[in-house]
């Protein structure tokens, strides 16, 4: 396997297992607690994060399949490259500019099942299959449009840092919600 493609797969497997150990006990009260009506829950930002990682599986499988015509846009020379190192920027845990999320990957507003962290883990399995299955493709040279903001185009190995970066922007937010007080207490 492609050696940087094994090490962020080995970050997705970290990601599961960090979230097992630090969600995996909470209840649906606990996973539904929302600090304030514009904050998200815990259960919000793995609902969120399942929702937007999902969006990647029919771009994934048009590249395995052979399917994908690159459009004019994933064409243009300097634009995939910069709008990768744009996206990948923006969604890093550390950076402090807060995005809002578009409608179509905004999280449920009602009551999540007490089982998103065993969902998520699940989809965490769904994403490392994906990945695996692009292993032996030069991920450089595959230009896709975010399924996330259709203006933005960048290469499939952009795509799958974006998603673990995300995905840890989102669990540092998740931890950040059991520290505000009020949290509830098991």
């Amino acid at each position: 396997m492609n050696q940087e493609l094994s090490k962020l797969i080995e970050e997705a497997h970290a990601i599961t297992r960090e979230t097992q150990e630090l969600f995996g006990d909470l209840d649906s009260e606990q996973l539904n607690w929302k600090p304030s009506a514009e904050e998200w829950s815990v259960a919000q930002c793995f609902d969120h994060l399942i929702v937007t990682n999902t969006g990647y599986f029919p771009l994934i499988k048009k590249i395995v399949d052979g399917q994908h015509k690159p459009s004019f846009k994933e064409r243009l020379p300097l634009l995939p490259r910069a709008s990768g190192s744009i996206v990948l920027n923006a969604v890093q845990p550390e950076a402090q500019r807060k995005f809002k999320a578009v409608p179509k990957f905004q999280p449920s507003n009602s009551t999540i099942q007490g089982d998103i962290i065993a969902n998520f883990h699940a989809h965490q399995e769904d994403v490392v299959k994906h990945m695996k299955m692009t292993d032996g493709l030069d991920l450089r040279k595959i230009i896709i449009t975010s399924p996330v903001m259709s203006l933005m185009t960048y290469s499939l190995w952009d795509a799958y840092r974006i998603i673990v970066a995300h995905e840890r922007r989102h669990m540092a937010q998740a931890k950040r919600v059991m520290d505000r007080p009020g949290f509830p207490q098991g």
